[in-house]
């Protein structure tokens, strides 16, 4: 599975997916940006630095996660469907795999305090907890919603010894929670490593996370060629907010054009209500974040509020690999209402006893639209468990009564 020419949906010399990517920075944060891109090949093509990741997603976050045929939702669909199981990684979902990426840069650059952001609280919990194996200060950022709709994430963050910072500002969710962690950044540049959670911000952020996430497809090679004797899948599925699970996902099938790489966008409760997250459909190029990509924006170039039930895909924007694969048509984007992740989440625990996140509810609900045949094989990212969602499904069990 290599390509003989340089792939038209990687980043090239100078931080740039096709027209998105770039560093769209303010002149303060440049010197950290720039340390971090001129550093972070070279330390994680480091035989050492290999050797203590590889190490840890193994001892410590539980990985190779499983493929799982899942036998009921196939027979269900009428095709056969297995499921990456990142739900099953150390913390409860991919986010871990690029944690442990980062803080292993960041401790070769010298750094003592880490900041991040957090939608659902995944990679919030992710960050505390490899701050707290590597003895580094940590302060989370999170929208103050958020906060509220994620308490088990919150606890969890301040028992593993993590500050956690609500954002009170706009529409107090992941979009805010950024702005204030980039703020902190700016203000404590020479001590501090900004984890950014997604395949979002200023290169090298998107690529770095991508190559640490892309461990998932690569796991998924060997996995699906042992136990179906081929290497690819007819289609691949993963959810996308800023979109690190499904960067992974797609990372080594990039440049196979057989497989069909569908992105998951929640469309909350609907596309034209103005309670949505559904950016390809809604959006326009732009600059968020510190990168050129789609978001949804005003005429007048505001950022537009975005809404979805899962916290970890109410973002307004994608990341510039995301925009690059849309604007080629390499991936299919898909617009998932709240109603169709439920159904599809609550599909998953009663056929086949795994409780997903919201966020994976959105890639599963994709299963029916797709129009998989009897002898294609659909792999589905499952990129988190449900335990943080479960106030939400709570609210909706008398929906589901069987």
């Amino acid at each position: 599975m290599t390509a003989t020419a340089p792939s038209p949906y990687q980043v090239d010399a100078h931080g740039y997916y096709g027209p998105f990517g770039g560093a769209y920075v303010p002149e303060m944060l440049y010197p950290n940006v720039e340390e971090l891109r001129d550093n972070y090949l070279r330390i994680t093509k480091d035989p050492e630095f290999q050797r203590e990741f590889q190490q840890l997603l193994t001892d410590y976050v539980g990985r190779p996660t499983p493929l799982f045929l899942a036998q009921r939702l196939s027979a269900h669909y009428g095709t056969t469907i297995y499921l990456k199981r990142e739900d099953l990684c150390h913390t409860g979902a991919h986010k871990i795999n690029n944690t442990i990426g980062q803080i292993l840069v960041a401790k070769r650059l010298g750094k003592q305090r880490i900041v991040a952001e957090t939608g659902a609280g995944q990679h919030g919990v992710a960050t505390a907890t490899v701050c707290a194996l590597m003895g580094l200060e940590c302060i989370v950022y999170m929208g103050e919603i958020d906060i509220e709709r994620q308490k088990p994430n919150v606890d969890r963050m301040r028992m593993l010894g993590a500050k956690v910072v609500p954002a009170t500002s706009g529409s107090k969710t992941l979009k805010d929670a950024t702005n204030e962690a980039m703020r902190h950044w700016i203000s404590n540049p020479t001590d501090t490593h900004y984890i950014i959670g997604s395949v979002v911000g200023p290169h090298p952020y998107p690529d770095m996370v991508a190559r640490f996430q892309s461990v998932i497809s690569a796991e998924t090679i060997s996995q699906l060629l042992h136990q179906t004797g081929r290497a690819t899948p007819d289609f691949m599925l993963a959810c996308v907010g800023g979109g690190s699970n499904a960067a992974g996902a797609f990372y080594h099938y990039l440049d196979e054009p057989s497989v069909r790489l569908i992105a998951a966008e929640a469309a909350g409760q609907g596309i034209d209500t103005g309670h949505s997250a559904a950016t390809t459909a809604l959006g326009k190029p732009g600059i968020l974040h510190g990168a050129s990509t789609i978001l949804m924006q005003t005429e007048d170039g505001q950022v537009t509020e975005p809404y979805s039930i899962s916290a970890g895909l109410d973002y307004p924007g994608i990341g510039p690999q995301h925009a690059q694969l849309f604007a080629t048509g390499r991936a299919e984007f898909l617009s998932i209402t709240d109603k169709q992740a439920l159904d599809a989440a609550f599909q998953l625990s009663r056929l086949e006893g795994i409780i997903p996140a919201l966020e994976t509810g959105h890639a599963l609900a994709c299963l029916p639209l797709i129009g998989a045949k009897k002898d294609d094989v659909v792999v589905v990212c499952l990129s988190g468990r449900g335990d943080k969602d479960l106030a939400t499904y709570t609210k909706h069990l008398e929906e589901y009564a069987s």
